[in-house]
């Protein structure tokens, strides 16, 4: 099974920055995207950001700007650099991998790997 671990969440003022990682298994990075995912309380999850297989890179127009999506293909690990953190970015984030990775709300769509999330809180 695939398996994707999170790490990097903290708490952490407006204006601050944070970067979260994601430790990709071998039977997950076989697909053709990766995607971080945005939860927050009392919403559905979002994707905020995906890269492609093919370099492709694309943001959430909240985060566009402020959020850097990275991997390092090495090292089997995903990123997500966070800067100019705003209270609206608190919630929890999740690592996801698929063989499409649409932007924004989910609605009922369904990423086949997605890890168990960090939590992300921006005070004011």
């Amino acid at each position: 099974q695939g398996q994707l671990v999170e790490s990097g969440g903290g708490s952490v003022q407006s204006g601050g920055s944070l970067r979260l990682s994601c430790a990709v298994s071998e039977s997950t990075s076989g697909t053709n995207c990766m995607a971080w995912l945005r939860q927050v309380s009392g919403k559905e999850r979002e994707t905020v950001a995906n890269i492609y297989s093919d370099g492709d890179i694309n943001y959430e127009d909240s985060v566009k700007g402020r959020f850097i999506i990275s991997q390092d293909n090495t090292k089997n690990t995903l990123y997500l650099q966070m800067n100019s953190l705003k209270p609206e970015d608190t919630g929890m984030y999740y690592c996801a991998a698929d063989d499409f990775c649409p932007l924004g709300w989910l609605d009922r769509y369904v990423y086949n790997y997605v890890g168990q999330g960090t939590q992300v809180t921006v005070s004011s």
